[in-house]
């Protein structure tokens, strides 16, 4: 498949791209969905992407409608509310699907490189978070528990590789 960078994405505005404009930076890839109780982590991402994108950061959301229909709205839709309700400046991308036949190739790398508790690759819920380094490496994965403001310290420590 070659290296996270290759792999084909979407905007939340529908244009296709890869992740090669984020080579040389760490991303936090996170699925997120707007009507979830985790859905205030949108917050935490946002001041976690703001205080420190000068250094490198870059806070990456999947929209993903796979958890009792969490995310149903249309991407337009999503962008809206991210910005109104959270004033989200990370960028967003279209929806995707981070298990079963029609996973994403984005979340079947990310769950082959990191897989999950007992080694299960499947994303339990909304707000599983993937960390990044500049080199392309994934190197930690999160659980929906996990609040941007405990996994600051993981960041730093890569950004000050």
């Amino acid at each position: 498949m070659g290296t996270i960078y290759d792999i084909p994405v979407t905007t939340i505005a529908g244009r296709p791209e890869t992740l090669a404009d984020y080579r040389g930076r760490v991303l936090l890839i996170v699925n997120v969905a707007s009507r979830c109780g985790f859905t205030p982590q949108y917050e935490g991402l946002e001041a976690l992407y703001r205080k420190y994108k000068d250094r490198g950061l870059v806070v990456l959301g999947f929209p993903c409608d796979q958890f009792l229909h969490q995310e149903p709205g249309s991407e337009a839709e999503i962008q809206q509310f991210c910005s109104t309700k959270y004033d989200v400046t990370f960028p967003l991308f279209a929806k995707v699907q981070v298990n079963g036949a029609g996973t994403h190739p984005l979340y079947q790398y990310l769950k082959a490189a990191r897989p999950g508790l007992l080694w299960t690759k499947s994303i339990k819920w909304n707000f599983g978070k993937f960390l990044v380094d500049r080199a392309g490496n994934v190197v930690k994965r999160y659980s929906m528990f996990d609040k941007p403001e405990r996994i600051e310290r993981d960041v730093v420590a890569l950004l000050d590789q």
